[in-house]
Formats: structure tokens, sequence, C-alpha cells
């Protein structure tokens, strides 16, 4: 990923604290796997206990997909933020992932600050055999042809 998405995903979850942020990350596949050159947040659609959960509205996720589209760009992954909690999936996270080879990244947020950032790629060929993976997050600077765009509130 970018270091603008990285940094934009970890302040995301800074100023969402101590609820737990969200959003999608947008991009494109490449030979060595998805690749983030954008991130947008969305709206914890949690009303009963957003401080450890978090939901996209799908009317809010098919709206970033499109657009996504428009920019010539799709859904390479979401990512949300734990208060004060490890950055590991708990089961509700397994539980609620669906978007099967996507990446989920997930940014302990310790005290109101950014620490660990991981991510894990979802993977299987069924609801039924999904499993995550660690996956090693790169971090670039953006080259002169890709063109990320800010972090954007839907």
């Amino acid at each position: 990923m970018t270091r603008l998405v990285y940094l934009s995903i970890r302040a995301h979850g800074e100023e969402s604290y101590p609820l737990e942020s969200c959003g999608v990350l947008l991009g494109a596949s490449t030979p060595k796997g998805w690749q983030a050159i954008a991130a947008v947040r969305a709206s914890n659609a949690r009303t009963d206990s957003a401080h450890d959960r978090y939901s996209i509205a799908p009317l809010e996720l098919v709206r970033i997909e499109r657009d996504a589209r428009r920019q010539g760009l799709e859904i390479v992954g979401f990512y949300h933020s734990h208060p004060d909690h490890p950055p590991l999936w708990s089961a509700t996270d397994f539980a609620d992932a669906h978007w099967l080879h996507y990446s989920y990244v997930i940014t302990e947020v310790h005290k109101g600050k950014a620490a660990v950032t991981n991510a894990f790629l979802l993977t299987g060929s069924s609801e039924e055999e999904k499993r995550f993976e660690q996956q090693t997050i790169e971090v670039e600077e953006c080259s002169q042809d890709q063109r990320p765009s800010q972090v954007s509130k839907h």
C-alpha cells in the first residue's frame, strides 16, 4: 500500500478513538498481490457496540464501489481499528468477513495513538472453508502514475 493509505488508515483510527474506525481499500490486482492506492472512510454503522465492532452499511459499500469503478479502481480490501486491543482478527471479525481473497487490515489504537497495523488475507474457496492468513504490509512511496485520493468520507 502507499504511504498515504497507511498513514490515512492509522489517522482514521486515532480520530475515531475510542470507537472503531472502518473503511475500504481501493486499488488493483498486481502479480505480487493487491496494491492499495486509496482509502475511503466509511461510517461505522454499529450503534450497539461501536467501541469493539464495526459494520459498513450495504448502501455505503455499493456507493464506494461505484465511485471506485469510475476512477478505474476496485475494492482490494477493508480496514478497521481495534481501540485498546491487539491488531488481530477476532471471532466477530472472522464471522463478518465474506470477501474471499481480499485483505483485511487492522490497526491497534492504544490510548488514542495508532500502534501496530496488521493485514490478513481471507482465503479459501467457500464460506465454509474460509480462513485468515497473515499478510505482510509493504508501504511504498507513491509513484507518479499512481494518483491516490485523499481519505474521504461517504
